[in-house]
């Protein structure tokens, strides 16, 4: 099943910002990944499995691009898939990836933030019942 954004959603930044009622959105893309550090012997999260490296590798590419202020990547909480981990999250469209390591992160910028087609292989199905729970 291919995923479907609306239309709005790929318009310039300069157009949201006239529409009513996007023209608060500061950036065209906001990557969120998740960071989160557990207690040894709590379940796994993302931050052991490269958290970090994953907002460095995001951030080096971004600026390499030159798109440092239209998008922008940080470091996050706990985003509640951490069965799916390490987790990202990608604004305003709202599509988590999972399983993502650093040699993803060039094929999300430039096939998800710069040409808006997420990456499917990457994609959670939250309503797929055959992934993590």
């Amino acid at each position: 099943m291919a995923f479907r954004c609306p239309p709005f959603l790929f318009l310039s930044l300069e157009v949201r910002r006239k529409e009513s009622y996007l023209w608060y959105m500061k950036y065209d893309k906001h990557v969120f990944i998740c960071t989160n550090q557990r207690a040894e012997g709590a379940r796994k999260s993302c931050g052991e499995a490269c958290g970090m490296e994953l907002v460095a590798e995001f951030k080096k590419i971004l600026k390499a691009k030159n798109l440092k202020g239209r998008m922008r990547a940080q470091k996050a909480g706990c985003l509640d898939t951490c069965d799916y981990g390490p987790s990202v999250v990608v604004y305003p469209e709202g599509v988590f990836y999972g399983g993502v390591n650093t040699e993803d992160v060039k094929e999300i910028v430039e096939q998800h933030l710069i040409n808006d087609k997420p990456v499917e292989r990457l994609m959670i199905n939250f309503n797929n019942e055959n992934q993590p729970a």
